[in-house]
């Protein structure tokens, strides 16, 4: 899937509560101090529709190399483990004024997997996040938003996830409802258009903004909102070659959770008011 190649592709930290203690990430993030203390932690790239410009050590190439998949997750040349983070994206319209962002419309989201390494001591998170093709993962099925405000469709969706090893589906993710996000709706999207005009180099984020500046500006935006929290299971097993990742998001007043996993279970990846991520990850 090639469509989203002119898409800068963003993603959030600290979305979603108690997830970065499970990733193990809270000591990345230890100097990084928010005005909101359930705020999210900051912005990270993970794709940049441009080719690097400047002799500086960022942005780095590997984040020109497009990742996105909707079927496979490609594993590391390097012995490192390697987790799915299931994740909700939102693609977007981006609009400019004087070389700052003045307004994101979220158009769509869909099931997103923000699938990252898991090492300690990287420089910035978007170290642990672009690793070459199909590191990333987007649902082919996108939704559309009729308002990204409360009263809106995604008032009625919810998020979960399921590994499947050796035949047999794991939960890999909580079962929560789009709702549970700590920014969401337009103090999210207002949040968003701050980070990017503001957020400096420092510890492990990235000058977002220089970054769109080189890319040229671009009209598009996919953003990956905030990984949710683990299952025991999820928490603990990271992915090997067989193993089949599921994100699914759902309309919760139509689907129950039992609906969900029979789907999954009978390989029925294509169902009206539900975005299903399947991939197969390969060695």
């Amino acid at each position: 899937m090639q469509e989203y190649e002119n898409y800068l592709g963003l993603g959030i930290a600290g979305n979603f509560a108690l997830h970065l203690a499970q990733a193990g990430e809270l000591e990345d993030f230890k100097s990084i101090i928010t005005e909101d203390e359930a705020a999210p932690k900051g912005i990270f790239p993970f794709y940049l529709p441009c080719k690097k410009t400047t002799d500086t050590a960022r942005p780095k190439e590997m984040l020109s190399t497009y990742p996105l998949s909707c079927e496979k997750i490609k594993l590391p040349k390097e012995d490192v483990n390697v987790q799915a983070e299931p994740e909700v994206a939102l693609l977007c319209e981006i609009s400019y004024d004087a070389e700052k962002v003045t307004t994101i419309i979220p158009k769509y989201f869909a099931a997103y997997n923000d699938c990252s390494i898991r090492v300690s001591g990287a420089q910035k998170i978007s170290d642990k996040k672009n690793w070459g093709e199909n590191s990333k993962g987007i649902a082919a099925k996108l939704i559309n938003i009729d308002s990204f405000s409360h009263d809106g469709v995604m008032d009625e969706y919810s998020i979960c996830s399921f590994l499947r090893r050796n035949g047999k589906l794991h939960a890999y993710g909580e079962n929560v409802a789009l709702t549970g996000y700590s920014y969401f709706y337009e103090q999210l999207t207002q949040w968003i258009t701050n980070q990017i005009n503001t957020q400096k180099d420092f510890g492990p984020l990235e000058d977002i903004k220089s970054y769109m500046l080189t890319c040229k500006e671009p009209q598009n935006l996919i953003i990956s909102i905030g990984a949710t929290r683990y299952t025991p299971y999820g928490e603990k097993t990271f992915l090997q070659a067989g193993d089949e990742v599921f994100i699914v998001v759902y309309n919760h007043k139509r689907y129950s959770l039992d609906d969900v996993i029979s789907t999954l279970e009978k390989n029925e990846y294509k169902k009206n008011e539900m975005s299903i991520l399947a991939q197969k990850v390969y060695a």
